[in-house]
């Protein structure tokens, strides 16, 4: 019997991607760092470290924790800026021919659209991810993501500024991301990718301290998975957009269970620090599946589980 054709292409608004896997980001650098150990042009896409307009240092150290089945994470945001991105990291990116998906941050409105502006008119930069969510900035900063209002006037400001697929990384650190993602959609989203981490934090025992500097810091890797596979559950029920899927993917079956919860496509976070090719390895591991399974398309898979 002839085996079927297969095709592991997706849309993420007007993106075209060869396959559904990428990266998440601050888990990859800029790509650069880990094209010494596979091919990078092999993955549907480069999601870069989160950038702001100017250069950051982000949060004092300690900022990293292994915890249970994850870790926690207080960065910071630390990043090199947009110019030095767009100068020294974004030629290496165009020679691998990878579409490359930027993420983005500011601390004002005024200041995301002038970031997405400037990103959007560089050649080389396929499609933006706007960071409304990181967990462990200032407190104030959070309203981006949690408040509705605010979520509705920064993303409209931003898809003024630019006309690149614009995806909105939500936050889970929500009482409805339902809700949010709804906002997201309507006021002018192309996408939303979930789920950002979990807030969370450690202490110390024996000094009887925070480990983390910052106190708190973002949960991330498969102990969140079953949270994250739940909110993807219910962002597929709210909107018609796409959706990047995220939060503990470590395996195929990881990657295909967020599929049939609505994912379009899948990003890979903390398995990059445990194994720099675990993308190639889901990337084939789908492609089994879909094999044995006798799909010959991903849309055979979005949602199915509903």
């Amino acid at each position: 019997m002839k085996k079927k054709t297969i095709t592991l292409k997706v849309n993420i608004g007007k993106l075209k991607l060869k396959n559904p896997v990428m990266t998440a980001s601050g888990t990859f650098g800029y790509g650069r760092e880990y094209a010494e150990f596979f091919d990078i042009s092999r993955l549907g896409a480069v999601v870069v470290k989160g950038l702001s307009l100017k250069p950051r240092q982000g949060n004092q150290p300690p900022r990293i924790v292994e915890t249970a089945s994850g870790m926690l994470n207080s960065i910071g945001l630390q990043n090199i800026g947009i110019d030095s991105f767009i100068e020294n990291e974004l030629p290496f990116l165009k020679k691998v021919k990878v579409p490359v998906i930027v993420n983005f941050f500011g601390d004002s409105i005024p200041e995301y659209a002038e970031a997405a502006a400037k990103l959007g008119a560089t050649k080389g930069i396929h499609a933006l991810e706007m960071n409304i969510s990181c967990p462990n900035k200032q407190a104030g900063w959070s309203i981006f993501g949690t408040d509705p209002r605010v979520t509705s006037k920064v993303i409209m400001a931003v898809r003024k500024a630019t006309s690149l697929p614009l995806i909105v990384k939500l936050s889970p650190n929500v009482t409805d991301i339902g809700l949010m993602a709804k906002t997201a959609e309507d006021a002018g989203a192309d996408a939303i990718s979930a789920i950002n981490t979990l807030t969370g934090m450690a202490i110390d025992i024996r000094s009887r301290k925070p480990k983390l500097a910052n106190i708190i810091g973002g949960l991330s890797g498969p102990a969140i998975k079953p949270v994250a596979l739940k909110m993807v559950w219910e962002c597929y029920k709210s909107v018609k957009i796409p959706i990047i899927g995220m939060g503990g993917i470590t395996t195929a079956e990881d990657a295909i269970e967020f599929m049939l919860a609505g994912a379009s496509a899948v990003a890979v976070g903390t398995g990059n620090f445990i194994n720099p090719a675990i993308t190639m390895e889901i990337l084939e591991g789908i492609t089994s599946f879909m094999e044995e399974e006798g799909i010959s398309s991903l849309k055979q898979l979005k949602g199915e589980a509903h």
